[in-house]
């Protein structure tokens, strides 16, 4: 690595920055406008008579654990499975009531992949997140498609999960939103999952 000296650092640091937040904004914009196209999605989403089973490898992994607890705790039971996991005993946990969420940006993630082909061959409706457009090996299994968009990622060299990883966030939430409206899910159904914390009693005094 080359050190720049430290007043010149902080001037291309916040500008590598200001650079990042502008990509994820474009990139979240896009979703924006086209999350209508999810509808198949939220479709099967709804259709589920089990648990919608999230899965993902790394960066995408993090995320899907995060969108899985947003889910359970949103009227919609759900739980996370790490692709590798899933391929050493863990796919055992779905059932064909269930369905897979699997995200992978470009689709071809192996591990993944080859968890969906799993759980298809037992009747497991899949539905894909990711930003391949339609042409990958997931998006060939998948029932339904969430396109995340194919952009660049926010740093200098396009390589590390950033705008892709803060737009499945983005629009995991917006899934989950759409959800909640969908099943009549109001705040006190949400303070049975959530009786803790400062929400738990800011419910508490909303409640009758």
């Amino acid at each position: 690595m080359t050190q720049l000296d430290p007043r010149a650092a902080t001037g291309a640091a916040l500008e590598a920055g200001q650079a990042a937040l502008d990509q994820v904004a474009r990139e979240v914009a896009a979703a924006a406008a086209r999350f209508g196209q999810v509808a198949p999605a939220l479709e099967r989403l709804l259709a589920t008579t089990g648990r919608v089973v999230v899965t993902g490898l790394g960066k995408s992994g993090l995320v899907g654990a995060k969108l899985a607890a947003t889910l359970a705790s949103t009227g919609t039971p759900a739980f996370f499975v790490h692709a590798a996991d899933a391929l050493h005993g863990d796919a055992g946990m779905v059932t064909r009531d269930d369905l897979l969420l699997a995200i992978s940006k470009s689709g071809t993630t192996a591990e993944v992949v080859r968890f969906a082909e799993v759980v298809r061959a037992r009747g497991v409706a899949v539905v894909a997140v990711t930003g391949c457009g339609g042409g990958s090996p997931l998006c060939e299994l998948a029932d339904a498609v969430v396109d995340i968009g194919a952009g660049s990622e926010a740093d200098p060299f396009d390589l590390v999960p950033t705008t892709s990883t803060a737009v499945t966030a983005v629009v995991g939430d917006a899934l989950a939103v759409a959800l909640m409206v969908a099943r009549g899910f109001g705040p006190n159904d949400f303070h049975q999952h959530h009786p803790g914390g400062a929400l738990g009693a800011r419910l508490d005094r909303r409640a009758p």
